[in-house]
């Protein structure tokens, strides 16, 4: 059965409450989902969470399926209220529940690259909307899922998970520096797509061959020339008016898009 918790001096309260900083995710291992949505895509998933916290009086047919899911893995369930559930997302508005899910294993070795023909890869990717807005697009078009490469932001950060609406669970996730990226990415087949500026072949001439590995750069700076080097193909996505360039996440999807749409051709 739940149990209740209203006091903000619960210690549950305050280490979930501490789940918001990077450094605490970290040393425990958790991150934070909210919403009856993302929580539900990852039941979907096969992922439930470790704690599921919800507003007293909430009633949904998921709801309840969560529920006993959660206890009959052994998880804690805490009925509780807005103020608390407000104290623990950080928003004005919180969700009427709130999961704390252990954090995957993202080493490189776990993408198997023959489970889907596209795959995503991004460098040193700075903006949690960004990220969630990719993992959306992967989800969206089938991809296996996302590598991340050199220093991006933090996948599990409350504003990426909540960016992702649920996709997160749904697409399979590897972080690795750009040296045992390109290491792994030789061992077998697979055609690295990068996107520049610099680029001269407009990104609709190539035929794509599976799989694809699109490559999208930092936000600010684009890829590294070395990185640029190391593509089998580079491409540019045409821009016609003032604006020099597409935000990381719009150009991942019109080039994720392109490469689907050849193949469904």
């Amino acid at each position: 059965m739940p149990r209740e918790i209203t006091a903000f001096s619960n210690p549950l309260v305050k280490q979930v409450r501490s789940l918001r900083d990077k450094k605490h995710r970290r040393e425990a291992g958790l991150f934070i989902a909210e919403g009856l949505r993302i929580l539900t895509e990852a039941r979907e998933a096969g992922f439930l969470p470790k704690i599921l916290f919800y507003g007293a009086g909430t009633r949904h047919p998921l709801l309840a399926t969560l529920v006993a899911e959660v206890e009959a893995a052994s998880g804690e369930v805490i009925e509780t209220n807005a103020d608390i559930l407000h104290k623990l997302s950080g928003k004005d508005n919180p969700q009427t529940m709130l999961g704390v899910f252990e954090q995957f294993d993202t080493s490189l070795e776990r993408i198997d690259r023959e489970a889907a023909p596209l795959w995503i890869v991004a460098q040193a990717l700075r903006d949690p909307g960004n990220l969630g807005t990719i993992l959306r697009t992967g989800d969206a078009v089938g991809a296996g899922g996302l590598i991340l490469v050199d220093d991006c932001v933090d996948l599990f950060s409350v504003e990426a998970v909540r960016a992702s609406m649920g996709a997160l669970f749904t697409q399979r996730i590897a972080a690795a520096r750009w040296e045992e990226f390109v290491a792994w990415l030789r061992t077998g087949e697979g055609a690295l797509i990068g996107t520049s500026l610099a680029a001269t072949l407009d990104y609709q001439e190539p035929l794509y061959a599976k799989p694809a590995f699109i490559l999208v750069g930092n936000e600010a700076q684009g890829l590294p020339a070395d990185y640029e080097a190391e593509c089998d193909l580079l491409v540019k996505i045409p821009m016609t008016g003032k604006a020099d360039s597409l935000n990381a996440a719009v150009a991942t999807a019109v080039m994720a898009y392109e490469v689907v749409n050849q193949w469904r051709r």
